[in-house]
């Protein structure tokens, strides 16, 4: 991820869309190819995960939790507490607050935070350091944010999947933000590494307990990529110990496993979180690796079949076919593409600009001008209304526009 300034955005809820180590802002565990669970399989518990075999003795949950103590990621300490008094101190307006407070965190002048995709920590931690990734720069945000009387909140952003050329490869993102809401019909979106709108597929609220599970997380998996499973587990079973229903956190514990050599208990797993959310593709992923290494071809083989459906229903999908079309000049090829992934997702603001440039591409400007007012009715993003506005408003004065509003 390219580091960038940090940024505020106004904003309002999106509407959801549907190597070993991807790590974005939060590390996810995913490989190529794909399966999916079986049925009747019992469900795991955290507290009932069998003991982590990988060293010279077996490492249990109760160990787990005790080397892996959870932190508190917003205390604040006195220097925390008088940098929010100085900067935010007698404003009343909570919108100015909230930009009186994002200048002096981000300003080189004063606390000058930088961006650094590996700087995990607690807020006291990354105001100390002057680092943070998206995770942790979270944690400073809406912990000062919360001191300065903001109404602050973690917010997961689900990254919008990306294929490779040929299909059978799809890597996964996620990102976390903050949302801070000013009781006045306004929100507003704080990130120190903003996505490009059109690589959000969705977001929804974090709670406090969830972040947590995240900064386990990332460390499980930090160690995980360092050739270190013994470090990585117990990081692993406190972040299901907090979040036990984030089904990518089970996908997480098991490529620990299955690292580990024990496959019963990554299967588990694996199919654990498919009995959260049945289109876990991570989790389908890392089961058909897992069968392929057990000789196990025939349910390995049935289940690339639910990967094909899971890929050939994700809009996605063919709006990378599209890109890669469009980029090899074939824009009528581009055009169908795009077609099938708005008719998956009629509602996708970023799906019908996108479609709207390459009808304009083909010199069907009636066709980009009626996708821009479906993209300008569906936007949620200030700028990409102001975006789409002007790309109208430039058929509009070249009299390309055709009729209609």
């Amino acid at each position: 991820m390219a580091s960038s300034t940090a940024a505020v955005t106004a904003s309002r809820h999106f509407a959801a869309g549907p190597r070993m180590v991807v790590r974005w802002c939060l590390a996810l565990m995913l490989l190529a190819l794909g399966a999916c669970a079986s049925q009747g399989e019992q469900h795991l518990a955290p507290a009932e995960l069998p003991p982590l075999h990988s060293g010279s003795r077996p490492l249990t949950v109760a160990e787990a939790t005790r080397r892996a103590v959870t932190p508190d990621l917003l205390a604040t300490n006195d220097a925390m507490r008088a940098f929010v008094q100085r900067y935010t101190g007698g404003i009343n307006n909570s919108r100015q607050r909230l930009m009186a407070l994002h200048r002096a965190i981000q300003g080189p002048g004063t606390l000058g935070i930088r961006y650094d995709p590996y700087a995990d920590g607690s807020a006291s931690e990354v105001f100390a350091r002057g680092s943070a990734n998206c995770l942790a720069y979270a944690n400073l945000f809406v912990a000062l944010a919360r001191e300065a009387g903001l109404d602050a909140r973690y917010q997961w952003l689900e990254v919008r999947p990306q294929w490779s050329r040929v299909g059978d490869r799809v890597q996964v993102g996620l990102h976390i933000n903050v949302e801070v809401d000013l009781h006045t019909g306004s929100r507003y979106m704080v990130d120190i590494d903003p996505l490009p709108a059109r690589d959000i597929a969705g977001t929804r609220e974090l709670s406090d307990r969830d972040a947590a599970a995240l900064y386990h997380s990332n460390i499980a998996m930090d160690a995980l990529a360092g050739g270190d499973p013994d470090a990585a587990w117990p990081q692993a079973v406190r972040a299901l110990q907090l979040a036990p229903d984030m089904p990518h956190l089970w996908v997480n514990i098991g490529a620990i496993y299955r690292q580990a050599g024990q496959y019963a208990v990554a299967e588990r797993s694996y199919l654990q979180a498919l009995a959260l959310d049945d289109w876990q593709f991570s989790a389908m992923a890392n089961l058909a690796v897992l069968y392929e290494l057990q000789g196990r071809e025939q349910e390995r083989s049935q289940w690339l079949q639910r990967v094909e459906g899971y890929r050939r229903n994700n809009p996605y999908y063919y709006a990378d076919l599209g890109d890669e079309a469009a980029a090899a000049g074939l824009w009528q090829e581009a055009l169908g593409h795009y077609q099938r992934a708005v008719e998956l997702q009629p509602d996708d603001s970023q799906l019908l600009f996108a479609r709207s440039m390459i009808h304009f591409r083909l010199q069907d400007l009636p066709a980009a001008a009626a996708d821009l007012r479906q993209a300008i009715e569906h936007a949620t993003m200030r700028s990409d209304i102001d975006s789409y506005q002007a790309q109208l408003e430039t058929l509009r004065q070249a009299g390309l526009a055709g009729t209609g509003d």
